[in-house]
């Protein structure tokens, strides 16, 4: 699907709860000398940034720091190939374009991990609410004294040197609009303030610090801070979940840390640490 400019949609003003996004002044805001945002452009509607965004930098037509917004996706993805789909102008749906070259590619995993804690990090200032991070990429806040999904993350090679980080937000998402029960929004979870302008600035300022420090290291998460920045703000730890993992096999136990190379690590009854790298978790409710 071919993406549309918001300048050219009049529709855009149809819900005036929900504004357009202005994409001159976010590029005023965040593009500057020296600084890791090369571009911004906001589209009315396509079927997903990613898709968009690496099609794009295959072809040599977006750099570094390429950041690319809709205000609805109409094929937005999540992990395990699952649909991410919400009215018009209800949240914040956008990637970026990364090419860590200081960093191994080993380390690349860590990108979902380092993108939540900055997702968290600009939406705690902005927004004021309390969010936590549910492994590998989830955002959760709470919502009537439950945990609810408000947000996603999604990374994905963009040719030998890049990739792009997808992330999607529910922002003034209300009760009758969520996709699922188990869903939520930050305007759900009570938050001060819900104008995606500044909410988008904090999430893009927070993930260019958090990416500034992790290529510094070299992409180490330990001595940029990730690691334990991630572990503090990650409520799959102390939990008892349950693992799907590829092939089938399911693995029960308490999520006891986050490793080096950002897997799971799973303690299980029988006395097993084992670390999981990819998969399915879902939270156990105590017995």
């Amino acid at each position: 699907m071919t993406p549309r400019d918001a300048s050219d949609d009049n529709s855009r003003w149809s819900d005036l709860e929900r504004p357009p996004l202005d994409a001159a002044a976010l590029r005023r805001a965040l593009v500057r000398e020296g600084g890791l945002w090369s571009d911004v452009r906001v589209v009315q509607r396509t079927g997903s940034t990613n898709s968009d965004l690496a099609a794009l930098a295959v072809k040599g037509e977006a750099a570094e720091g390429a950041v690319l917004v809709a205000e609805e996706q109409t094929a937005g993805r999540g992990r395990l190939d699952r649909r991410w789909t919400a009215p018009p102008r209800s949240g914040l749906f956008f990637s970026v374009l990364l090419r860590p070259a200081e960093v191994p590619v080993a380390r690349w995993g860590w990108l979902t991990l380092l993108t939540g804690v900055a997702v968290a990090t600009g939406l705690a200032r902005a927004a004021g609410v309390d969010t936590a991070l549910k492994w590998p990429n989830d955002l959760l806040v709470t919502v009537g004294g439950e945990e609810r999904k408000a947000g996603g993350i999604l990374a994905e090679r963009a040719g030998e040197d890049g990739v792009v980080v997808g992330v999607g937000i529910n922002v003034t998402l209300r009760a009758d609009e969520l996709p699922v029960p188990q869903a939520g929004s930050l305007a759900l979870a009570g938050a001060a303030g819900t104008d995606r302008d500044p909410l988008l600035r904090a999430v893009l300022r927070s993930l260019e610090e958090w990416y500034g420090r992790w290529r510094e290291a070299g992409g180490d998460p330990a001595v940029g801070g990730l690691q334990e920045a991630y572990a503090a703000g990650c409520a799959t730890l102390g939990r008892s979940v349950r693992a799907e993992l590829p092939g089938g096999r399911a693995l029960v136990g308490e999520a006891v840390a986050v490793d080096g190379d950002g897997r799971l690590v799973i303690a299980t009854a029988d006395g097993v640490r084992e670390p999981v790298g990819a998969g399915d978790v879902v939270h156990l409710r105590p017995a």
